[in-house]
This record gives structure tokens, sequence and C-alpha cells, in this order.
């Protein structure tokens, strides 16, 4: 496939890591060619095998000579940007790019949390998603047709709250965080425009994503959202499409310059995210099918999930593999946030 060829892929605008990469696409100028639908039909029409899992987004990229269906947005970021070397995502300064992986992961994997917690617990929103998923689908459904889907996705979904880890026992804690990442998102924002600087990263886009349905789709993360940060509800709308913006090196702002106000991010990843994601390892490492730890002051309990080990074993390659300059400026800005007890240089 050609650079000038327009990406194939298909997606749900329900699904955050859709709208994280059609906002991605939009900033980067890259032609896209977006199908609304469910991604193992559209393989079955291309006649290309499915990838094992899949899930929203897939990508169809062509690889000698015959179209593969490609999942996981953040290698794909990496690859768009072997592809096309304009209005990168991702900031030259090793340092800066860390933490622009280390706000992406904590978006695809912890954010994602409020978005399903707010999605199927209260009643409200369990109603309200389990009308609209079927319809983002196909908008003409006949009325039985939907209902039966209703039922279907509602039952299935709200069976499924577990693996996430929510329950009514985790749903304040849940909450809390939810509230503390919106405050933190506030105060930031009203230093810079993005997480790093006057130019949007990976990390930006990430958060976007699980902000579409938190901020624009789900009505309870939403009230809040209005309520205790209204910057993060305009970022939303402005991240949608920055194909205007004309980003410079210089927008960029370096770890050492960087406000005061990136470390409230950061000390929410070092406050949640980070325990999490060691129990997960943990429990990786010793075969156990789920976990059990502390968060926040509360009992949390949640399946295990061998890919979020591999993110944390990700993000550490990452963080050995920085020089001692870039090492030293990311630990001092990670020093007493948290996030500093996942990393290691063993």
């Amino acid at each position: 496939m050609s650079a000038q060829e327009p990406i194939r892929l298909v997606g749900g605008t329900a699904s955050p890591y859709t709208q994280k990469m059609v906002a991605l696409l939009r900033y980067r100028r890259v032609p896209y060619s977006m199908t609304w639908g469910q991604p193992d039909q559209m393989c079955d029409l291309l006649g290309v095998e499915k990838p094992k899992p899949i899930f929203m987004p897939t990508f169809f990229f062509e690889e000698t000579g015959e179209l593969k269906a490609i999942t996981d947005s953040t290698p794909i970021i990496r690859r768009l940007e072997e592809m096309y070397t304009e209005r990168s995502v991702l900031p030259n300064d090793p340092s800066l790019a860390f933490i622009d992986y280390l706000i992406e992961d904590f978006a695809d994997e912890w954010c994602t949390k409020y978005m399903f917690h707010y999605r199927w617990y209260p009643q409200a929103d369990a109603d309200n998603a389990g009308t609209l998923l079927p319809l983002g689908m196909d908008v003409s459904l006949p009325p039985d047709t939907l209902g039966q889907f209703k039922q279907f996705f509602t039952d299935r979904q709200v069976g499924r709250l577990y693996v996430v880890g929510s329950n009514d026992i985790t749903a304040p804690v849940i909450d809390a965080s939810y509230r503390r990442f919106l405050a933190a998102m506030e105060n930031h924002l009203a230093n810079q425009k993005f997480m790093l600087g006057n130019r949007p990263a990976a990390g930006d886009f990430g958060l976007h994503g699980q902000l579409t349905q938190l901020v624009g789709f789900d009505p309870t993360p939403r009230a809040i959202a209005h309520e205790v940060s209204p910057r993060t509800v305009a970022w939303v709308d402005q991240m949608n499409d920055q194909s205007g913006l004309d980003p410079q090196e210089e927008d960029w702002i370096g770890l050492d310059n960087q406000p005061e106000s990136l470390r409230g991010l950061l000390q929410e990843i070092g406050k949640v995210y980070a325990p999490a994601q060691l129990a997960n390892a943990r429990a990786v490492q010793a075969g156990e099918k789920a976990w059990e730890s502390e968060i926040d002051g509360a009992p949390w309990t949640q399946q295990t999930f061998p890919y979020q080990a591999k993110c944390l074993q990700w993000t550490n390659e990452r963080y050995r593999a920085l020089g001692d300059d870039h090492r030293a400026r990311v630990d001092a800005l990670l020093q007493g946030t948290g996030v500093e007890t996942m990393l290691s240089l063993a």
C-alpha cells in the first residue's frame, strides 16, 4: 500500500480506541477510509484472516501484496510514523517520549475502566448504551430487532463488569479516581493546550479516545465532567479535529520546563494504575486467574490480564532504554508520584 492510498479501518462510534485513531488520522492528515461496523464482518467481506483477538478499530494494511488485519492502537501509531513523517505525535526528546508513552498506556488501560464502569454500572447509562450501541451499527434497525440487540448487549456487558474490576466495593474508588483525573486535567489545561506542550502527542489521543465516551456518550460521567472540568469538555471537542493546527518542534515543552500541573496527572497514574499493574503482573507470573490488591484504600479484585503485564514490561523496557541524562529527567519528574514504583532497572 502506498502512502497516498487511503488506509482502511473499521470500528464503532462508541469505541474509544476507534475515536482515538480517527482523531489521530485527522490531525496527521493521513488519508483514510472509515467503515462504521463490525471488524469480523469486514474481514469476512475482504477475505482477510481475522486477528486474534479482534477488536475495534481494525486496520487493513497491505503486506507483501496481501491485506492484513491489524489491531492494537499503540503499535499502529508507531507504524503510521514510519509511513508518514509529517506532523508526528511522538516527541523527538526521549525523556518526553517516555512520559507520553506512560500517559497513552494509562489512557488505554486504566481510563477505559472509567468508561466501561460508567457505561454499564449505573442503570440509566446501561439503558442508554444498550439502545445506542446497536443503532451505531445500523440506524435503521426495526424496533423488534433493536430490542433484541439491546437486551443482548446489556446482559452481556453488565455481566462482564467484573473483568475491569467494577463492583459495589470498587465503584466509589473508580468514581473518586475519575473525579481526580478530571481535576488534574482541568488544572493542566489551564496551563497549556495539550499534555506536553502546544501540540498533541500520542498520549493526548489516548486520553481523547476514552473521553469521547465519558464526555460525549454516557450520561453519568458526562454530568461529572461538566461539573468538575469544563476545560476537558471543551478539549475533547477540539481534539476531535486538529487538522488545522500548524505544529512546530518548539511546541514540545521539555520535562524541565513542564508546569507543575503535569505532576497532578502523573500522581493519579501512580495512585491507581501503578498498584494495579504490579498486582496484575505478579498474578500473571504466578499463573493466577485473578488478583487482589488495595487501591486507594479499598480492596480490589479483578481478572488477570496477560496483555497488561506485557504493557508493564514494555514500559520498563522503554525506561531502561533511556540514556542516563534522559532517565534522570524522568526520575526527577516522577519522584513522589507513585509511578516510580512500577519502573525498574533490573
